[in-house]
């Protein structure tokens, strides 16, 4: 476990995030809402790691990190004009869109849906893991499926243990509750996940 400066991480350590998550392997980072567990989305052998370090199903789909709205056009086949709007008022930060994945983003992602969630973390740490990567990242929760999400890298190795290569502890997480989920590909939206963003929030968002 490595302990990172949150608000100025060690670029050096980054760059060694970036090369395991690079070559196939599994890093846990922070984000403002909870531990994540990462790994390249361009490789179906480092998602079956991270399936299987969570015991997550292969029928669900895993989110993906971005860097913000300008990521958007390269993972989704078609971003509707809301949810430019809503990454504008809400990135970076924690809310999960999920909308038509683009032919590039593999099965083993979207598992079968045809839809990837994105969301662009408020976080440094793990926002320079992903630019240091240099490749799309799939992050989830840091924890077994079906239990709590870890706040802590502490919490986070007390679930995963040796399943991952590298854990960067930047202390509790500043939200402690998982982002709001949204799928905009239905008409209406539909809320998948109430998180820290509130149905009000998002309703005085789409007026």
């Amino acid at each position: 476990m490595v302990t990172v400066d949150p608000a100025s991480p060690d670029e050096s350590v980054l760059r060694e995030a970036g090369r395991i998550l690079a070559g196939g392997g599994l890093v846990v980072i922070p984000t403002e809402t909870v531990y994540g567990i990462a790994a390249s989305a361009l490789s179906s052998s480092a998602v079956s790691r991270l399936r299987a370090a969570k015991s997550r199903p292969e029928t669900k789909p895993l989110p993906v990190m971005v860097s913000g709205a300008s990521d958007m056009d390269a993972l989704a086949a078609a971003v509707p004009p809301l949810a430019r709007e809503l990454a504008r008022r809400f990135w970076p930060g924690p809310l999960t869109l999920v909308l038509v994945a683009a032919s590039g983003v593999g099965e083993f992602v979207h598992a079968g849906t045809g839809k990837v969630g994105l969301r662009a973390p408020n976080d440094r740490v793990a926002q320079g893991v992903l630019a240091e990567a240099g490749v799309a990242l799939v992050l989830t929760s840091a924890n077994r499926s079906g239990a709590a999400p870890a706040t802590t890298a502490q919490e986070a190795f007390e679930a995963l243990g040796d399943r991952v290569d590298l854990y960067l502890d930047a202390g509790p997480c500043a939200l402690g509750e998982p982002s709001t989920v949204l799928d905009l590909t239905t008409i209406p939206p539909t809320v998948l996940r109430a998180g820290a963003i509130s149905a009000d929030d998002l309703r005085a968002a789409t007026i």
